[in-house]
C-alpha cells in the first residue's frame, strides 16, 4: 500500500507536468496562428486604406486581446484617465516579458510605435507588419546607426506619433530594473516631447524571459506623471533624464505591489 501511494507522488507530478506540456503547446499554436491571421488582415486594411493608424488600433483591439486572454491575463490599467493623449510621447518602460507589448497596446488608447531589435524584420508577419505600420529598429551592434536611429525616432514623434521603448535594452530575467540608458531619450530631447514613465507588472509571471510557459495571472501597467524635456541637454542632461524616468518607474512599481 505504502509503495503504491509513493508511485502515485511520483505520477503525478509527472502528469501534471505533461499536461502543462500540452496546455503550452495548445498555446503557442494558437499565438502563431492568431498573430498570423490578425496581420494578414491588418496588412489587407493597410493596402486598401493607406492608414497606419487603423492597422495599429487593430493590434490593441483585436489581436492582443486574444492573445492576453489566451493567456489567462487580466489586464489591470491604471493612470490612463490621467494623460492628455492628443499629445505625442516618447514612452519608456521595464521590460519583463514578449506579453509587455500586448498589454502596452491594449493600455494606451492611440495608435502606438514601438522601437524593436533589427532580428525582428526577420521575423514572418512580425517584421511585414512592424515595417508597414512605421515601427523603428535599433541594430545594437552598429554603433554608427544610432544617430540615424534617434532622427527617425525625434521625426515619429514631431509628427504627432507615440514611441514606446525599454531603455533597459533586454527583458529583466529577475524582475529587478536595469539602469535606463540615457541615449534613448535623445528623440524626446531633440522633439520637445514629454517622457511618459509606464511600468508593467506580473508579465514576467503570465509569460517568462525564457521559453513558452505560460501561467494565467495579472498583468498592471501603471503611467507616471509626464517628464518634460526641456533643459535636458548635454549627456549629462540626458542621462539625469534617464535616471529621472528609472526613478518613476522603480516607484511605480512599489506602488504597484
Amino acid at each position: 500500500m505504502q509503495q503504491r501511494v509513493e508511485n502515485m507522488e511520483v505520477a503525478e507530478p509527472a502528469a501534471l507536468r505533461l499536461a502543462w506540456a500540452a496546455h503550452n503547446a495548445v498555446g503557442f499554436a494558437f499565438t502563431l496562428l492568431w498573430t498570423a491571421a490578425w496581420i494578414s488582415l491588418a496588412l489587407l486594411v493597410l493596402v486598401l486604406t493607406g492608414r497606419r493608424d487603423i492597422a495599429l488600433r487593430m493590434a490593441a483591439r483585436c489581436w492582443a486581446p486574444g492573445l492576453l486572454g489566451g493567456a489567462g491575463a487580466k489586464l489591470d490599467v491604471e493612470g490612463a484617465d490621467a494623460i492628455d493623449w492628443s499629445r505625442p510621447y516618447l514612452l519608456v518602460c521595464n521590460h519583463q516579458s514578449v506579453i509587455d507589448i500586448c498589454a502596452l497596446f491594449r493600455a494606451v488608447p492611440v495608435p502606438l510605435h514601438f522601437l524593436l531589435k533589427q532580428e525582428m524584420t526577420k521575423v514572418p508577419f512580425v517584421g511585414w507588419y512592424a515595417r508597414a505600420c512605421g515601427m523603428l529598429f535599433i541594430e545594437r551592434d552598429n554603433p554608427r546607426a544610432g544617430p540615424r536611429l534617434r532622427r527617425e525616432a525625434a521625426a515619429l514623434l514631431c509628427e504627432g506619433g507615440t514611441l514606446c521603448l525599454f531603455p533597459e535594452g533586454t527583458r529583466s530575467r529577475t524582475g529587478a530594473v536595469a539602469s535606463f540608458k540615457g541615449g534613448a531619450f535623445q528623440s524626446a530631447i531633440d522633439a520637445g516631447v514629454p517622457v511618459l514613465p509606464v511600468a508593467i507588472d506580473g508579465a514576467g509571471a503570465v509569460l517568462p524571459p525564457d521559453g513558452f510557459r505560460v501561467r494565467a495571472g495579472v498583468i498592471r501597467v501603471r503611467f507616471g506623471a509626464p517628464l518634460d524635456t526641456a533643459g535636458a541637454g548635454g549627456a549629462s542632461g540626458r542621462q539625469a533624464l534617464a535616471d529621472a524616468a528609472h526613478a518613476a518607474v522603480v516607484a511605480l512599481l512599489q506602488r504597484a505591489t
